[in-house]
C-alpha cells in the first residue's frame, strides 16, 4: 500500500494535467480573466500613475483570488458526474490524498499560470521592478493557499444544489487572511518598509492549510460518494 501511494498520486496528477492540456479553456479563461480584470482598474480609476501604484497590490491579489475561483466548481464535479470519483475512492488511496492530488493539479493548471501572468500585470499597473520578486513570492504562497482552501470548499459543496453559488461564499471569507497578508507585504515592499513579517504570516497560513484542507476535503469526498 505504501509503495503504491506515490504512484497513485502521480497518476491522478498526470490524468488531470493531461485533461487540462486537452481542454485548455479553464486555464486560458482564468489567465485572461486575471489580466482583463486588472486592466479594467486603470480605466475606472483614471490614468494617475501614483494612484495605480498605490492600489496595485490589492488589485493584483483580488484579481488572482477571483480568477482562481473560476475552475473550482469542476474540480471534483466532473468526476462525480461520470463516476470516476467512485473509482478513485476504490483505489485504496486515502480520500485526503486524492483531494491533495486534485488540489495540486488545480494549482499547476491555474495557480502557476496566474503566477506567470502576475509580473506583466504588475508592470502594467506601475509597480516598481524591485517589488516584483515580493509579488511573485507572495503569490506563490497565496495561490497554493487558494488551491487548498478552494479544493476543500469544492468537496464540501459537492453534489449540493446551487453548489456553484455556495462555493465562492465559502472560499472568499476563508482566503481573506491570505489576501490581507499578501497585499500588505507587497505594499510594504513598495514603500520601503519591512515585508518579511507579512510573508511569514502567509507561510504560516499555508503550513496550517497543507494538513487541514486535504483532511476536510477527504471527508467531503467520502460523504459525496456514500
Amino acid at each position: 500500500m505504501k509503495l503504491q501511494t506515490p504512484t497513485l498520486i502521480l497518476a491522478i496528477l498526470e490524468r488531470d494535467l493531461r485533461l487540462a492540456l486537452r481542454h485548455g479553456a479553464d486555464t486560458l479563461g482564468s489567465v485572461l480573466f486575471f489580466i482583463l480584470a486588472g486592466a479594467l482598474f486603470p480605466l475606472a480609476l483614471g490614468p494617475s500613475p501614483e494612484l495605480l501604484r498605490h492600489m496595485a497590490p490589492g488589485i493584483v491579489w483580488v484579481c488572482a483570488l477571483l480568477a482562481a475561483l473560476l475552475p473550482l466548481d469542476r474540480l471534483f464535479g466532473s468526476e462525480l458526474e461520470d463516476g470516476s470519483l467512485d473509482q478513485l475512492m476504490m483505489t485504496g488511496l486515502p480520500p485526503a490524498l486524492i483531494a491533495l492530488a486534485k488540489m495540486m493539479a488545480h494549482w499547476l493548471t491555474t495557480g502557476l499560470p496566474l503566477l506567470a501572468a502576475a509580473a506583466p500585470l504588475g508592470i502594467m499597473l506601475g509597480m516598481p521592478s524591485d517589488s516584483l520578486p515580493i509579488l511573485l513570492i507572495g503569490l506563490l504562497l497565496g495561490t497554493l493557499i487558494l488551491s487548498l482552501i478552494g479544493g476543500m470548499a469544492a468537496s464540501v459543496v459537492l453534489g449540493a444544489r446551487r453548489g456553484g453559488v455556495l462555493l465562492p461564499l465559502l472560499v472568499l471569507p476563508l482566503t481573506t487572511p491570505a489576501l490581507i497578508f499578501g497585499a500588505a507585504a507587497l505594499d510594504a515592499a513598495q514603500t520601503g518598509l519591512s515585508w518579511g513579517p507579512d510573508l511569514e504570516l502567509l507561510a504560516a497560513f499555508l503550513a496550517a492549510a497543507i494538513p487541514l484542507c486535504p483532511l476536510a476535503a477527504g471527508a467531503g469526498l467520502r460523504a459525496a460518494v456514500e
